[in-house]
């Protein structure tokens, strides 16, 4: 997990009851509140399958709705856009000193996005990206078919 400025949340059922623990005794977060930690973040790390093997890359991101969102030279992320490759997106934090944490993790697919309107909305995001040696002129959604999300629980 990296360190980052959103605090782990508290896990619950969202009513106030106690918390949901997953078959390792983490506390299973609600939609709501991960959608809140997707949008308090600037990096996360897209995973999927180029030339036999699992890549796992960081990058920095957007949300578009319910989608991940963010721009990529020509390469493996786009390729696997371009075929609508299924795909993985976690982002995470925790804080050491409390021993907390958390993760989201989204499953689903990429596309590349060509449309002029959803190209407009993008880029009126301004998201740049961190790696500028090179021009990254694509965009790459992710668009989610599932989504979890995790925290440490304590007793």
């Amino acid at each position: 997990m990296t360190s980052t400025s959103t605090s782990a949340p508290e896990a619950g059922t969202g009513t106030g009851g106690a918390m949901s623990l997953d078959h390792a005794g983490g506390g299973v977060l609600p939609a709501d509140t991960c959608r809140w930690l997707l949008g308090g973040e600037q990096v996360g790390r897209v995973a999927f399958q180029a030339d036999g093997e699992i890549l796992v890359l960081p990058v920095n991101y957007v949300l578009d709705g319910e989608a991940i969102a963010f721009r990529t030279a020509t390469g493996s992320k786009l390729a696997a856009a371009l075929e609508e490759h299924a795909v993985g997106f976690e982002v995470d934090g925790h804080d050491p000193v409390a021993r907390t944490g958390w993760s989201v993790l989204i499953n689903g697919r990429a596309v590349a996005v060509r449309d002029p309107d959803g190209l407009a909305r993008l880029e009126a995001t301004g998201l740049a990206p961190w790696a500028d040696r090179i021009d990254h002129p694509h965009w790459v959604r992710i668009l989610p078919e599932s989504m979890t999300g995790r925290v440490v629980a304590h007793s």
